[in-house]
């Protein structure tokens, strides 16, 4: 092997900036990755020579097409949409898709890059991938958002399959969604199978599958909390967004026994001194999906609990938090703040939800800090799952796919500690997760050759 060819990791980030320029959020993506792999891959040769993280690191493919719909004044509108399939080292392409303004290339490289360690995490056998369009559904019609998920599925059916590439929701991506792009594939191909999961139950969606993600992130939580020997119960909670994720993991915190003090949007937070408990819970999930209302307007339904304009929770003295909204949602800044506060552990539910400052701040108070490729993984573990209930044509209860999630969880949660144990009582939860997430899909590509 050619001395050049094991370069530092320096030399490697300054290839990854050159070959995706301005592509900030994916570049990001592969530096909180790199910067523990190569320790891991220092003295193993094997891993330089095949040049594997290099090739993780560039896509497999990346789709881009033309999204044309119409909407109810008539006029054709026109949004891009995209699918980045990144590695299917070891199984079919998985990862959801995303509806929003803010999707780019660089957030879906970013999201497919992080979906290849989460899967793999998983034990299950998922690659990589993920997809989405500039459209924001916030607004639109029923009748709109069927349109417009019609179009792009019309082009999106020819990258994907059971066997191929399984899609699921994702922001701005829910079951209406799921459906009217289900509903098209069908349409098209005259096949039912198992090509998106996600699904309503009605239509071999799975039971668990909208509780998993918010779920997955508070077993994470309690599994450092308890591996610290420490609980989740008598804690105060501050958690980000007010959608499927951040309600979900609410729910779980309090019947832990936790007391969840915010939940937030794009508009700002609220802070309920007196706690959101089951009921308020409730009443979110209602404003949210059916009313599509703001959170703003908790603060004019419960007494007692304030509204923060175009602010974020963090600042909020808690024990525990869930960053549960967006990618880079907490700052260096904010993390230093929380630190001060005496915050305790973190545990993402979204995507990298914490900036590469945010992280170091959390790494060097060596605080509990759960990245979002192990703690939010519950909810592909579960859409792994679904897919296996479409192959078989089967359907399991609420009650098993909960043991199944909590137990799967467990198993992201002990990798992440046989690779991330510094020996000071001390567990790296980023350097575990990374490097357990890396090995599985480094090797299955060992085995393969060069493809």
């Amino acid at each position: 092997m050619a001395v050049s060819d094991h370069v530092d990791l320096e030399t490697f980030m300054a290839g990854v900036q050159k070959r995706n320029p301005g592509q900030t959020e994916f570049i990001q993506a592969v530096q909180e990755v790199a910067q523990d792999i190569f320790d891991f891959i220092d003295d193993k040769e094997e891993y330089h020579e095949a040049q594997i993280l290099r090739r993780i690191a560039e896509p497999d493919r990346v789709v881009s097409f033309r999204v044309c719909w119409e909407d109810d004044n008539h006029n054709i509108r026109v949004q891009r949409g995209w699918r980045v399939q990144n590695n299917n080292a070891i199984g079919p392409y998985k990862g959801g898709i995303r509806f929003h303004p803010s999707v780019t290339e660089s957030v879906l490289k970013f999201l497919a890059f992080e979906q290849t360690f989460k899967n793999s995490l998983t034990g299950l056998p998922m690659g990589g991938g993920k997809g989405g369009a500039n459209f924001n559904p916030r607004g639109k019609s029923d009748s709109e958002v069927m349109r417009f998920c019609q179009s792009f599925m019309t082009e999106l059916y020819r990258h994907i399959g059971p066997d191929t590439d399984v899609p699921a929701g994702d922001i701005g991506v829910g079951a209406r969604e799921i459906g009217y792009m289900f509903g098209q594939y069908k349409r098209i191909t005259n096949r039912w199978e198992g090509v998106l999961t996600g699904k309503g139950v009605e239509y071999g969606g799975s039971q668990m599958r909208p509780e998993a993600t918010g779920y997955g992130a508070v077993y994470f939580l309690q599994d450092m909390l308890n591996h610290a020997g420490e609980d989740v119960e008598g804690r105060t909670v501050i958690i980000s967004g007010s959608g499927n994720v951040a309600t979900h993991a609410a729910e779980r915190v309090t019947q832990l026994g936790g007391k969840v003090l915010t939940l937030s949007d794009s508009g700002g937070f609220i802070h309920d001194p007196e706690g959101i408990d089951q009921e308020k819970i409730d009443w979110v999930k209602h404003l949210k999906t059916v009313k599509r209302g703001r959170i703003s307007e908790y603060a004019e339904e419960f007494s007692g609990a304030s509204y923060h304009e175009g602010e974020r929770p963090w600042g909020v003295e808690a024990d525990l938090a869930l960053p549960c909204a967006t990618q880079n949602e907490l700052s260096g800044d904010e993390a230093k703040t929380m630190v001060d506060n005496g915050i305790r552990a973190v545990s993402e539910g979204a995507n990298m939800p914490t900036t590469l400052e945010g992280v170091r701040v959390f790494h060097d108070a060596k605080i509990l800090y759960g990245p979002g490729k192990a703690a939010n993984a519950g909810g592909v573990a579960v859409s792994g799952l679904e897919m296996s209930q479409n192959a078989e044509r089967i359907s399991w209860n609420h009650e098993r796919l909960g043991q199944m999630l909590n137990e799967l969880m467990e198993g992201i949660h002990a990798k992440c500690v046989e690779y991330g144990d510094q020996g000071d009582g001390y567990v790296d939860y980023v350097k575990g997760a990374n490097i357990a997430g890396f090995k599985k899909v480094a090797d299955a590509m060992l085995a393969y050759g060069v493809v």
